[in-house]
Order: structure tokens, then sequence, then C-alpha cells
């Protein structure tokens, strides 16, 4: 997780909320070839699990910006000692925080709030090709969504189980 630093004051803040030094001294990826939004209507709304295999793999920076929503990253590298597990966190237009998403892991969110917004800086462009996904309810995982009966595509529907 990430949360920017604020320089608060009577007229409000100012929060850098990326700098190419901080995250390269991080070990993070520190360049980014495009940005996305998802604007997402009614709460319950569940998009997910994605992720974009090699050699097209990415990296993510998520952010809500417009209401609420549970955010939720699968790691599926073998060789991690995390392989397997995930991280949920609410992600809010007002808690301003936002989720760094490796490559090789799969990332999903279920909205919280009807008119949920979320931006996401991506490192690598986007490839139909190396597009994959999971299922968002997959055992395997074990993620209790907030909302189980959710508002979802057919395609993030019917993706497999995860294959070990």
């Amino acid at each position: 997780m990430v949360a920017p630093e604020r320089a608060e004051d009577h007229r409000g803040f100012f929060a850098r909320t990326w700098c190419a030094e901080e995250f390269a001294a991080h070990g993070l990826v520190d360049h980014w070839a495009q940005c996305s939004v998802s604007f997402n209507t009614r709460r319950g709304t569940l998009r997910g699990l994605h992720y974009q295999r090699a050699p097209q793999a990415e990296v993510k920076l998520v952010r809500c910006t417009a209401g609420a929503l549970y955010d939720v990253v699968v790691d599926l590298r073998p060789s991690s000692s995390t392989y397997l597990k995930h991280v949920a966190v609410e992600l809010s237009a007002s808690n301003r925080l936002m989720v760094y998403v490796p490559e090789g892991c799969a990332h999903g969110f279920q909205t919280l709030q009807d008119g949920s917004e979320v931006f996401y800086q991506i490192s690598a462009p986007y490839s139909k090709e190396h597009a994959a996904g999971v299922r968002w309810d997959d055992p395997a995982f074990g993620i209790s969504w907030p909302y189980p009966d959710p508002i979802m595509s057919d395609r993030d529907r019917d993706y497999p189980d995860f294959q070990r």
C-alpha cells in the first residue's frame, strides 16, 4: 500500500502521488506506459481478477478517485513466499490510499459505493494476446468479497480456476 504524504493548511492539502526517484529508491517501477480509468455505476460491481502474461507482464499503481472499493491483489508467482495468498484493502476517494500491484499478481476490485471510479498507472501497454485472468471466487485464494452476488462481465465470471 502507498499513502501519500500530505502538506495541509487552511486551503486543504497538497500531496505527491508518485515520484520516480522515490519509487526507484525502493526498488519499484519508476515509469508508466499508460494510464486508465474505470467508472462503475453501481455498488457491488466486481472487475477482475486480471493480469498480463509475460513478456507483457505489468505493474499497476491503483487508486480510487470517487467512491470506495474493496481492492484485491493475488500473488501468482510460484517462487514467491506469498504464492496464492492475497491482500485486500479498502481504497476510497476519502482515504486516498493506493495499491502497488507487482508483475505476476492478479488484480481485482469490488465497488462499495455507487459511482466509484478507479485510476490506474500501468507499466506496460495493454496487449490483448497477453491478457489473462483467474476466477474471482476461486477457492485457492479464499477471498471474502463484500457482496456475494456481484455485478460483473461474462468474461470475468467465466475465468477458470487457477492452474498450479
